[in-house]
């Protein structure tokens, strides 16, 4: 996949799926959370994600106190020299990292504490939420961030509309 390439399509659509958003919020589907699980799912049958990172690459993840606890005892680390060494604190007062991208990507792009880390890499995209609608806001900055996120909104447009 062509980041680059990708990147302009993204930017291109963004009035087009926050129309889109704010009509399923509007009036969603009565089973839109099904349909949500069955994009996500198709979407991610064909997405290699280690093909691309461009979220370790480009956006730092909230670190939560489970995520600094679980991560800085996986590393045998005191918390508080995780967060001085790997963390800041950003103006609304969240912790996140430092520097991008994440210290924590290799050079394959896997990640060195894949089985611990934080909770919104777990989560990212984000596009299996139930009530999606919810958080129109992060799937249009995030259709910029991921392709998976923006080949989401594609075709639940092509599902819904």
């Amino acid at each position: 996949m062509n980041l680059d390439q990708y990147k302009i399509q993204a930017s291109q659509k963004q009035k087009e799926h926050k129309k889109f958003l704010e009509g399923l919020k509007k009036k969603p589907p009565k089973n839109l959370d099904y349909i949500v699980k069955e994009v996500h799912d198709e979407v991610f049958a064909k997405v290699d994600c280690l093909q691309c990172a461009n979220c370790c690459k480009t956006t730092g993840p909230l670190y939560t106190e489970k995520d600094i606890e679980r991560i800085s005892k996986h590393l045998r680390m005191k918390q508080s020299d995780f967060e001085s060494k790997f963390l800041r604190v950003d103006e609304d007062q969240d912790k996140v990292l430092q520097n991008l991208p994440c210290f924590f990507l290799n050079d394959d792009n896997t990640c060195s504490i894949y089985d611990v880390r934080p909770k919104a890499c777990r989560e990212f995209p984000h596009t299996d939420r139930k009530k999606i609608y919810q958080i129109n806001h992060l799937t249009i900055k995030n259709t910029l961030i991921c392709p998976a996120a923006f080949e989401f909104v594609e075709k639940m447009m092509k599902k819904t509309w």
